[in-house]
């Protein structure tokens, strides 16, 4: 007597069986690809975070290192004109000092003081810096940019009146330019207008300020 097996390997699948595997299988693969994509997505947000992180650090590290090393040294433009020791104009958010500390493995003839400048443009804030403290008419200023995406930028200085000012010298005290320690700010506060951040401050103390 033949007996009957009702086991699915016996009788097969019907189509109805196929479909509804069908069907579940390209959900449990929906959810899986989401799933993949959201951790993926996450992954590329943090990279992108932690990259535009490091730009700001870089910058930050390289303006407060320049502020904090800023000494008494006016120079010479290219047209014999003398510069303020520590100048920043309000209107075009232009920075300028003299800074020491300028390493020299190398072992050139040249000087341990360096001038630099800042500004905003489009590339983002440019930092310039002159081989020469006394500028010729042929010195041109070597240019590196950092963290592009700034909006604006502006700095302002405390004096040792503890009075805030956007531009240096003060304007109440003239274009005076003296070898006094007084001629620098006693703090620098930087602030940053950034497209995807937002508003950042920053303090920064300068050499002989006292506080």
């Amino acid at each position: 007597m033949k007996r009957e097996c009702f086991h699915p390997v016996c009788n097969g699948f019907t189509l109805l069986e196929l479909l509804v595997a069908t069907a579940i299988f390209a959900v449990l693969s929906a959810l899986a690809y989401g799933g993949l994509q959201s951790v993926l997505t996450a992954r590329e947000d943090t990279e992108r975070q932690a990259a535009r992180l490091a730009e700001l650090q870089t910058f930050i590290t390289m303006f407060e290192r320049d502020l904090e090393q800023s000494v008494v040294r006016p120079v010479r433009d290219e047209y014999g004109n003398v510069l303020p020791t520590f100048r920043a104009d309000r209107e075009s958010g232009g920075l300028e000092f003299t800074r020491s500390g300028w390493a020299n493995p190398a072992e050139q003839a040249r000087s341990s003081l360096q001038r630099v400048a800042y500004g905003l443009n489009e590339d983002g804030i440019a930092r310039f810096s002159w081989r020469v403290l006394d500028r010729a008419q042929d010195s041109e200023a070597q240019a590196t940019y950092f963290l592009p995406g700034v909006k604006a930028w502006q700095v302002r200085f405390l004096d040792r009146q503890r009075n805030w000012s956007e531009s240096w010298p003060p304007q109440q005290s003239g274009a005076d330019v003296s070898w006094n320690s007084s001629s620098l700010p006693v703090v620098a506060e930087l602030t940053l207008e950034l497209t995807d951040w937002g508003r950042i401050q920053r303090l920064v103390r300068l050499p002989g300020s006292g506080i």
